[in-house]
């Protein structure tokens, strides 16, 4: 299934798409929701971001090719930020270069949606708590990153976290799936998930040792190698296998 969050007519709600139609959820995708009415297709609405998290848990150095990129040893541990949820915005949606920045960076990521409350998950339990998976974009202030030592202003500001177009609940192997980030149509970031050097199961669960992962609630999984920088009037791509693309302008 893939699930939607889009605004039509005044009103937002979520919705399921099936062919080219999005039809109305009953209910919400975490409460097994009924497929209520056909709304019209995803370009007659405007599609928001897929959920709404409390809370965006991102994954720093967690591929090993960006690792040797930025000149790090592989992490011994998940190394954990957060992104507030003012920072989440849908496909389609500006991005806004802040002033105080010279450099912001796309990083392209696999997006994990948890569907059930989780806290002290196993590995083994991880899948029965996803709802399922989406794109996910971790915009980046580089220069802010280094100059700071912590990584919550650039990482932080509004619209610094694309998600979308949608969720999808049945991805065969999320440790097996290509992602490509594209600027105006050139390719700059080409991965598979799996050179992540934590999996998905082993991020969830390491995480709800920590914080209680709410309905809702994102994990960006980490970047691959190819990061750069964007500029004014860029158009970013993330796209994951089997997920689709999100597409957003910087401005």
């Amino acid at each position: 299934m893939r699930i939607v969050r889009f605004e039509h007519g005044g009103t937002v709600g979520y919705g399921c798409i099936e062919g080219n139609t999005i039809y109305e959820l009953l209910g919400n995708p975490f409460d097994d929701p009924q497929i209520g009415e056909a709304v019209g297709s995803p370009e007659a609405v405007r599609l928001l971001a897929p959920c709404e998290p409390t809370k965006v848990v991102a994954v720093g150095l967690n591929y090993r090719s960006h690792a040797l990129e930025m000149g790090h040893d592989l992490p011994q541990t998940p190394m954990l930020f957060l992104k507030p949820s003012t920072a989440v915005v849908g496909p389609f949606a500006e991005v806004v270069y802040p002033a105080m920045s010279g450099r912001v960076d796309y990083e392209a990521e696999l997006a994990v949606v948890i569907g059930r409350r989780a806290k002290g998950l196993a590995p083994a339990d991880v899948p029965a708590h996803i709802l399922g998976y989406t794109c996910g974009n971790d915009v980046t202030a580089r220069d802010l990153q280094a100059k700071d030592g912590q990584w919550t202003r650039s990482k932080g500001f509004d619209t610094f976290c694309p998600l979308g177009p949608w969720i999808v609940t049945d991805l065969k192997n999320p440790n097996e799936v290509n992602l490509v980030c594209r600027v105006n149509g050139v390719v700059k970031q080409q991965g598979n998930t799996n050179d992540l050097v934590f999996d998905v199961n082993a991020l969830v669960s390491f995480i709800s040792q920590i914080m209680t992962l709410e309905p809702g609630d994102v994990i960006l999984t980490g970047t691959p190698s190819g990061i750069s920088p964007v500029q004014r009037g860029d158009i970013m791509e993330i796209e994951v296998e089997g997920i689709g693309v999100l597409r957003n302008p910087v401005v």
